[in-house]
């Protein structure tokens, strides 16, 4: 029963979560040969204002 953990900043669309999901399942079920209705993958979605790299907040940043 593999579980990937999926930690990133909010902001995508659930069109976006569900191809991600979508695919990440698929390449555990090739790779791992597991089942799909076996494989959980859990987002993690953090605000902007919550996370930083390089001592600057993701929502102070320039947008790239």
């Amino acid at each position: 029963m593999p579980e990937v953990v999926v930690y990133m900043l909010e902001g995508r669309s659930l069109e976006q979560k569900r191809g991600l999901i979508q695919d990440i399942t698929a390449a555990v079920v090739k790779n791992a040969g597991a089942q799909p209705d076996a494989v959980t993958v859990s987002l993690v979605e953090t605000a902007k204002t919550s996370k930083g790299k390089g001592g600057v907040l993701f929502s102070e940043m320039q947008a790239r």
